[in-house]
């Protein structure tokens, strides 16, 4: 059964989807409030789907259950990964956009968003998914599995363009990190338009006008 979401439709008979993954702790409600402010006059009717990850303990947070799409076992967050927790979330992703496909959207009309661990989701699900999507959003996040992600990604998204952005002070995913991904993800041939901003683990608003520039620029009527 796929997993809970929060929804909202900009416009009756949506053509398009935006599925956006939370971060750590948080839940589908944690980006719901931002749709008013992210979508352009001129888009098209959009589903937006905010799922919630299931609750699991989370080893950095002491062992604590919490919503996370897979555990942290430390700080250092790219270290000692939980393998099997990515590839059972990325499951999960693939059933929702099984889903979208049966309200009839297909995958090239859905963009992948995620924040933080979700981001992280986002890249591992969006760079192997077997059919082509729209786009891949990712904020504030990093690569994980970077060598088996890298290793089983799939030609169908060879071609996908990639929004990602960072914060120069960000104390929870360093920049760093994010820099590295998008230069592995460069240097195999990928479409990243980066973009950093001086704040810390969050977003800010001079990211959401560039993602909502972005994001229309991929939406067609």
């Amino acid at each position: 059964m796929p997993l809970a979401c929060v929804e909202t439709e900009t416009r009756p008979q949506p053509r398009h989807t935006i599925l956006w993954l939370h971060g750590l702790g948080a839940d589908g409600n944690d980006f719901a409030p931002i749709v008013p402010e992210l979508v352009g006059p001129t888009w098209p009717a959009v589903r937006f789907v905010f799922p919630h990850a299931p609750v699991r303990p989370v080893t950095v947070n002491g062992g604590m259950p919490m919503r996370a799409w897979y555990d942290i076992a430390g700080m250092d967050i790219a270290q000692r990964e939980d393998a099997a927790g990515v590839r059972a979330s990325v499951t999960e992703i693939e059933a929702l956009i099984a889903r979208e496909a049966e309200r009839g959207i297909p995958a090239e009309r859905v963009i992948l968003a995620g924040f933080s661990q979700g981001g992280a989701v986002t890249l591992a699900a969006g760079l192997t998914h077997a059919e082509r999507l729209a786009g891949l959003v990712v904020l504030s996040t990093y690569l994980p599995l970077a060598d088996s992600v890298m290793g089983a990604r799939h030609a169908a998204n060879a071609k996908t363009p990639i929004f990602q952005a960072h914060g120069n002070y960000d104390p929870v995913v360093p920049e760093s990190l994010g820099r590295l991904a998008r230069d592995r993800l460069k240097a195999q041939g990928y479409a990243v338009d980066w973009y950093d901003y001086p704040m810390a683990h969050q977003v800010c608003q001079e990211e959401i006008r560039d993602l909502r520039e972005w994001i229309g620029a991929r939406l067609t009527a």
